[in-house]
C-alpha cells in the first residue's frame, strides 16, 4: 500500500460500518487485538493506540463517510517495535485540516494525533484515503 511499510510480523484488518457505533467498535477491536499480542488494555501502549484509533475512526465516520461504504481499520506490528494504525475511508475529496480556533467546538483531533504518534500521515488511495499513525511498542 505505502512504500514505507515493511513486512508486518502480525496484522489485523477489519471493515467496520461507518457509524458512531462503528468508531467505538474499532477502538474495542484494537484493545482486544493488542491484548492478544501481549499489550494489556490498561497499559500505556494499548491506551495510546486506543486513543489514536478512536480519533482516526471518528474522523473517518464524521468526515470520510460515504453512504453504504465501510471504513477499514488495520493494525500492523512492524519490526523495530512499532505499531502502525491505519484507518481508510472512501472520501478522498476531503483534505485533513487542523482547527486551532479556541472557540471551535470540534476539529482538534489531529492535534491529539500529532501529540500521541511518533509519526503520522495520509496516503491517497484509488478510492479514498488512509490516515496512518505509528507508535513505539517500547514502554517509556
Amino acid at each position: 500500500m505505502n512504500a514505507e511499510i515493511t513486512t508486518p510480523t502480525a496484522e489485523l484488518v477489519q471493515h467496520i460500518r461507518a457509524t458512531p457505533r462503528g468508531a467505538r467498535v474499532a477502538r474495542h477491536l484494537a484493545a482486544e487485538q493488542l491484548a492478544d499480542w501481549g499489550y494489556p488494555q490498561d497499559g500505556e501502549v494499548s491506551e495510546t493506540a486506543q486513543h489514536l484509533v478512536a480519533e482516526l475512526a471518528a474522523n473517518a465516520v464524521t468526515h470520510g463517510r460515504v453512504p453504504g461504504r465501510a471504513f477499514e481499520l488495520r493494525l500492523l506490528l512492524l519490526p523495530e517495535d512499532t505499531l502502525r494504525i491505519e484507518v481508510s475511508d472512501a472520501r478522498g475529496d476531503r483534505k485533513l485540516r487542523y482547527v486551532t480556533e479556541p472557540d471551535s467546538e470540534s476539529g482538534r483531533g489531529l492535534i491529539l494525533v500529532t501529540l500521541l504518534a511518533r509519526t503520522w500521515g495520509v496516503a491517497e488511495r484509488d478510492v479514498g484515503k488512509t490516515v496512518w499513525a505509528e507508535i513505539s511498542l517500547i514502554l517509556k
